[in-house]
């Protein structure tokens, strides 16, 4: 029973909706206490197997790489691994100075990387797996909204590396349903058309088939869409 315990801690993953699990930690960039710090932010709040692994090496490049596109998002990244902090300088060090990948070379990584060697955090936001590894954190990823609210999570393997086109289509697709109050289709890129909410009543549903607001396509009373420039995605206060 106490195992079963144990077991049922680690692998207790916060919700779509929940408040984000505060918790105070040591980084490479110094002391947080998260999600306050970044109170009015969207975070992305990201674990990784190991210092010193090919996979997350690719990774923390990549992340790097792309800091200032998702900043421009008013999004902060936040990595984590059980590692210990010397460990995550020479490792971020190691990447700036000797690695080079898909062009990328000199790479330094400004944003935290979270050292938790006690797994306190990585249990808190369910990040150890004990069918994949119980001394190795998954790559899991949550979109943390400004409230501090979860607001998606993906997880992936030890074996295999993000997408990071696709973390920044989701942080888009949300800001975007947050700023319209709209829904995204299938594949949907910016700039494409968006899903405009489904009709409450048989009167609006009425209306809005016989509607004719520009830029509005009603294929049947519960599936209609409407274009957003992607000017209009990706400056919403400009709506």
């Amino acid at each position: 029973m106490l195992e079963q315990t144990q077991e049922q801690q680690i692998i207790s993953i916060p919700r779509i909706g929940d408040v984000a699990p505060e918790f105070k930690a040591v980084t490479t960039q110094g002391e947080i206490n998260f999600p306050a710090d970044y109170a009015g932010k969207w975070i992305i709040l990201f674990s990784h197997p190991a210092d010193f692994t090919p996979v997350c090496t690719s990774e923390f490049m990549t992340f790097a790489n792309r800091e200032s596109e998702f900043a421009a998002l008013n999004c902060q990244l936040v990595g984590l691994s059980i590692d210990g902090l010397y460990s995550h300088i020479a490792w971020l060090r190691t990447i700036k100075d000797k690695i080079e990948f898909k062009g990328m070379k000199n790479i330094e990584v400004t944003f935290p990387l979270i050292e938790d060697i006690s797994m306190k955090v990585a249990k808190k936001y369910g990040m150890i797996q004990p069918g994949e590894s119980t001394t190795k954190a998954v790559r899991a990823v949550f979109f943390i909204d400004p409230k501090g609210i979860v607001r998606a999570l993906i997880y992936y393997p030890l074996s295999m590396g993000r997408n990071f086109d696709e973390l920044k289509r989701a942080l888009i697709a949300m800001q975007t349903a947050d700023a319209y109050g709209v829904a995204t289709p299938a594949d949907w890129q910016p700039g494409d058309d968006v899903i405009v909410p489904t009709a409450g009543s048989c009167g609006v549903a009425k209306d809005r088939m016989e509607s004719k607001e520009e830029g509005v396509t009603c294929y049947d009373w519960f599936f209609c869409t409407k274009n957003l420039s992607l000017e209009q995605v990706m400056n919403p206060l400009k709506k």
